[in-house]
């Protein structure tokens, strides 16, 4: 077990970078890559904060993994459904103490952090800033009108920027999309637009003349 993973510093920046893709990849759907790379840095830090407990003299807020698992709610119901800014600015302030708070070191005060309080501060400031900014601008971006009209793609030809099945994207007419199919299709391959759903494009593989 490396040392630098019983440092609670350490383990809380690991979780919170975990936390961080994960965010990014509810943002950014799709490529899967942030999908993996939230999951592996998560179970990182599961690893970390399980060998940081039984090592070191340390213990869990159960109060703070509560706050933690409720923030992520507003969050999801912010981008996915109301677009509402204070939903997100909930889910951020829960993100932040439940992380800041997570563990605890017996027979100090609870207010009392056992992570660097400068750390956590800047830490805070810098994940609060990011993820405020960075998510505004994508429900500003999904509440912006589309520049072509939506009937006229279907029938369009584009091309798969990801691996595409039941989710994936593509680009058709200098614009990314979200899409899906009802086979796989490997990145690069030029697709046809058959049906839409939302902003969902259900495509199909072009088939090539004889």
């Amino acid at each position: 077990m490396p040392n630098f993973l019983l440092d609670p510093n350490v383990v809380y920046l690991i979780l919170v970078a975990g936390f961080l893709l994960a965010v990014l990849a509810l943002l950014s759907p799709g490529t899967g890559i942030l999908e993996g790379a939230a999951l592996l840095t998560l179970l990182l830090a599961g690893f970390a904060v399980y060998n940081l407990l039984t090592v070191s003299n340390l213990a869990i807020n159960l109060w703070a993994v509560v706050i933690l698992a409720i923030g992520v709610l507003p969050f999801i119901y912010a981008v996915r459904k109301s677009h509402h800014l204070i939903y997100l600015a909930i889910s951020i302030v829960a993100l932040v103490v439940g992380s800041v708070y997570l563990f605890h070191t017996p027979g100090q005060p609870w207010y009392v952090p056992a992570v660097n309080p400068l750390l956590a501060l800047v830490v805070s400031i810098l994940l609060g800033s990011f993820l405020w900014i960075a998510t505004r601008k994508v429900l500003e971006a999904e509440a912006r009108p589309p520049v072509h009209n939506l009937k006229d793609l279907i029938g369009s030809i584009g091309e798969t920027k990801t691996n595409v099945h039941s989710e994936g994207s593509v680009q058709v007419d200098g614009e990314l999309w979200s899409a899906c199919s009802d086979q796989p299709i490997p990145d690069g391959t030029q697709v046809r637009v058959v049906s839409r759903e939302g902003f969902t494009l259900k495509v199909e593989p072009v088939k090539e003349r004889p």
